[in-house]
């Protein structure tokens, strides 16, 4: 497959090189822009042809062809860039002060912590974050009240188009705008940053704060309700989700208890899309947020999250809001930022293979271009040119 030079219409282009060929994430960043694109259950969907030859849906896509070098110029100092986790100004463990938000959140609860500050504090009018119906489905949700983000707390596992919420909130009178990301959500943010505006007005200046999740994959809602189904789980049960360090499961929380369900039996949910994306640790984020994956005492950590600091803005929050005493933080061993280096490098040389199975071609990455200087950090003799050989 090669991918397709642009052709008149920015759709179908996006179509052919995306859609058609499973690269689809389903971040939202193409819908909300037209009324010809919109998400159906968590798949994209084209309602009807558009003859537009300079699509933003085309140009905002994290998986249509990138300028990674201009970006990582655009949003980042130099001096802070690594190969395996994008730009890194400072690294730690760190944790909601507020222990009932603690036991609320997925691990440590500092994303919603720092949303909290942030409204509290004026540095935005309003937060994105992603919400769950009855159905299983997800959709992107706008929240002004800080008060209302405690009730989205938690991973869902599941695809979200929070940047199609994104696109439909945002206008003169929304003002600054946070959001929470996947990686493929924040590069898609990002790559709104890059593109030239042609009204002498660009609405993703309102974008202040993003705060990226790591994210190695996410489920096909389709397939992952019938393996649910097939575990005896009602969707209307379900209460979360979690990985267990060091353990090969998958654990889901119903009203009923724990069930752990074997991830060989998960893999097969997980959307094709994932298997060809680099990033597992939102790169184009200001703080980037996880679990607190080191040593041998799960239980011990998992209350705690790993905190990417980026940029110079995500600097300040940081600073505030341990001066606030609304987060705690503490240094992060030397050995845990390898240990997640290690997992980003295996991630990147993996989904390269996947990339170049795909194309058939070491110089046809797909969105990626070969000559880019991280790529070219992870394009092993095992990722070689297949045609060469």
């Amino acid at each position: 497959m090669v991918f397709p030079v642009k052709e008149l219409s920015s759709q179908k282009s996006l179509k052919t090189g995306v859609l058609e060929e499973e690269l689809c994430t389903g971040c939202g960043a193409c819908v909300g822009l037209c009324p010809y694109q919109v998400i159906y259950h968590d798949r994209t969907v084209q309602l009807h042809y558009c003859d537009i030859e300079d699509g933003k849906c085309y140009d905002f896509c994290p998986r249509t062809p990138t300028d990674f070098t201009a970006l990582r110029a655009l949003l980042f100092n130099p001096a802070d860039l690594t190969p395996e986790i994008g730009a890194v100004k400072s690294y730690y463990f760190s944790r909601a002060a507020d222990s009932r938000l603690r036991i609320m959140a997925q691990h440590g609860g500092t994303v919603t912590a720092l949303l909290e500050l942030a409204l509290a504090e004026g540095l935005i009018d309003s937060a994105i974050i992603s919400s769950r119906n009855q159905e299983f489905l997800q959709s992107g949700a706008v929240v002004r009240n800080k008060a209302a983000l405690r009730n989205y707390t938690g991973s869902k596992f599941t695809v979200s188009p929070t940047v199609a919420a994104f696109n439909q909130s945002v206008n003169d009178k929304s003002g600054k705008i946070g959001i929470v990301a996947t990686p493929c959500q924040a590069l898609a943010l990002a790559k709104m940053k890059l593109v030239p505006v042609k009204n002498g007005s660009n609405k993703v200046d309102q974008l202040q704060l993003v705060i990226g999740l790591y994210c190695g994959w996410t489920l096909s809602a389709e397939k992952f309700i019938k393996l649910l189904t097939q575990n005896n789980i009602g969707i209307e049960s379900l209460k979360g989700m979690d990985i267990p360090a060091g353990k090969n499961v998958l654990n889901i929380y119903t009203n009923k208890g724990m069930q752990a369900v074997p991830f060989a039996e998960v893999q097969p949910c997980i959307r094709e899309a994932c298997h060809y994306c680099l990033d597992n640790t939102a790169e184009y984020a200001d703080v980037s947020v996880g679990s607190a994956r080191f040593g041998d005492d799960w239980e011990a950590m998992r209350r705690w999250n790993q905190l990417i600091v980026r940029s110079e803005k995500g600097r300040e929050l940081i600073e505030l809001a341990v001066k606030r005493s609304v987060l705690k933080i503490r240094e992060a061993p030397a050995e845990s930022l390898q240990e997640l280096k290690k997992a980003a490098a295996e991630k990147k040389k993996t989904a390269l293979k996947n990339i170049i199975r795909k194309s058939g071609s070491a110089k046809n990455l797909l969105y990626l271009d070969y000559r880019d200087a991280v790529v070219q950090t992870f394009l092993t003799n095992k990722t070689s040119d297949k045609k060469s050989r």
